[in-house]
């Protein structure tokens, strides 16, 4: 039995819903690797599963190292604009077994992270004393 290949999976996927570009599901999969590496200790660690605010963070940073102030209107441009979109993404990458899962995993725990503007926008503003990289907690984890 030959593996599929990622492309062929992403390419049907997109066939049969066409809400995000397939650029969208290759960002994804490479932010999960940056996620894994961000949340193993210096890559030591062997990979592990990662939490929906794990991925939701390094989603975010790897946008932000990868397009800078342009991160949002790439989102944009792919059909992202909120954390439930990437949950949308992970999860047909589930049913089409390129990610895995665990039991508690659901889209509902995309909801309600940070918004697209604090996340790509704010740390470009003039003024700002946090670095575009450094992560930040969605404000539920917010005291």
């Amino acid at each position: 039995m030959q593996p599929i290949e990622f492309d062929e999976v992403v390419q049907r996927i997109t066939q049969a819903d066409p809400r995000y570009h397939r650029d969208a599901y290759f960002f994804v999969r490479e932010g999960l690797d940056h996620a894994q590496r961000r949340v193993t200790k210096n890559g030591k660690e062997l990979p592990r599963h990662v939490t929906a605010h794990e991925l939701l963070d390094g989603l975010r940073h790897y946008g932000l190292e990868q397009y800078g102030p342009m991160a949002i209107t790439v989102l944009a441009e792919w059909g992202i604009t909120k954390g439930e979109d990437f949950g949308e993404i992970v999860f047909q990458m589930i049913e089409a077994r390129l990610f895995s899962k665990t039991e508690t995993d659901q889209r509902e725990d995309f909801k309600g992270s940070y918004t697209f503007r604090e996340a790509f926008c704010e740390p470009f503003l003039p003024g700002k004393t946090t670095t575009p990289t450094e992560p930040t907690a969605p404000e539920s984890a917010k005291v």
